[in-house]
């Protein structure tokens, strides 16, 4: 029994171990996962969407625990309505967060996105509007998160805070998205 448990902690320290990059290198992890997305705001009656997210993020690591990440991530946002209506925004976000590493392989994330919105309709049924001439072009949020990496894989859990509103004219709508994506770090 011993034994076993002395292998167990000695797979666990390598996972560790492997998971935790040297100050100043890079990487660059591909990911996918999805959104739990809605919007908050001056907008009644709805609800959290389900969609995907995809795309790939780049660190510097400056020491064994901080790490400057920036990204290009395509994001499947908006929010259903009541009965069957749903907004889709398509959004391609520019994640870039501070990496501080409080144990080993474990990140808290910070930092700034801007998004840019790429396609926006509202869906009723088998009705489709295209109501991107109602949408900015961009907007910020703040992501807020956590990671967790263990042989090279990497699990991040962040929630998105719009800031700037998404809409034209009267009253503000932002962006409130709940993201979870699974990566691979590859060093180079």
């Amino acid at each position: 029994m011993k034994k076993l448990m002395m292998i167990a902690v000695m797979m666990v320290a390598t996972l560790t171990a492997n998971a935790q990059q040297e100050a100043g290198t890079w990487s660059i992890t591909p990911k996918v996962g999805f959104n739990l997305a809605n919007l908050a705001g001056d907008v009644d009656g709805n609800s959290m969407k389900f969609g995907l997210a995809a795309g790939a993020e780049a660190m510097y690591q400056f020491t064994p625990a901080i790490g400057l990440s920036a990204g290009l991530i395509y994001s499947m946002q908006g929010c259903e309505f009541e009965g069957d209506a749903k907004m889709n925004v398509g959004e391609l976000n520019i994640p870039v967060l501070a990496n501080f590493y409080v144990a080993p392989g474990f990140a808290l994330k910070a930092g700034l996105q801007p998004g840019l919105i790429v396609s926006s309709k509202e869906k009723s049924g088998d009705y489709t509007v295209d109501i991107k001439d109602y949408m900015q072009s961009l907007e910020i949020s703040v992501p807020i998160g956590a990671s967790y990496e263990f042989s090279d894989f990497v699990i991040d859990a962040r929630y998105n805070l719009g800031l700037s509103k998404i809409n034209k004219g009267d009253g503000s709508i932002r962006n409130s998205v709940f993201q979870i994506t699974v990566g691979y770090k590859i060093p180079f």
